[in-house]
């Protein structure tokens, strides 16, 4: 059995980016962790360790910017790279704003996804 040593978790509460995401990340070998709140985000990320992680702006409780700004201040996480996605319009300030390495306007199609993630992977 070939071992996966590429995890990735996806903040978001909308079930369907959740399953359609999961399943072509799984098709190529990652290890998918999905989460529709960022409650106790430290713990969930400690928990997994993830290579990169996808969060979304609007998930609950505190949002996307709250949540990646509490990775970002946490010594063992921080270097995890996360990619901001969201409809927003203004959605590069966003990111920006929550300190992630990158984003990704929705909708956005599968390509896009597989190059984000890959390029973020390379930088980091």
């Amino acid at each position: 059995m070939q071992k996966t040593n590429k995890k990735i978790i996806i903040f978001d509460d909308d079930e369907d980016i959740l399953s359609i995401c999961t399943y072509i990340l799984e098709e190529q070998g990652w290890e998918v962790n999905t989460f529709t709140d960022c409650n106790d985000i430290v713990a969930k990320v400690s928990s997994i360790q993830p290579d990169v992680i996808l969060m979304d702006n609007w998930i609950p409780d505190s949002g996307g910017i709250i949540a990646t700004q509490t990775l970002k201040k946490d010594e063992e996480l921080k270097h995890i790279p996360v990619v901001y996605f969201s409809a927003n319009s203004d959605i590069q300030l966003l990111a920006d704003h929550a300190g992630a390495e990158t984003y990704l306007a929705k909708p956005f199609d599968l390509d896009e996804l597989e190059k984000v993630i890959s390029a973020v992977m390379v930088s980091h």
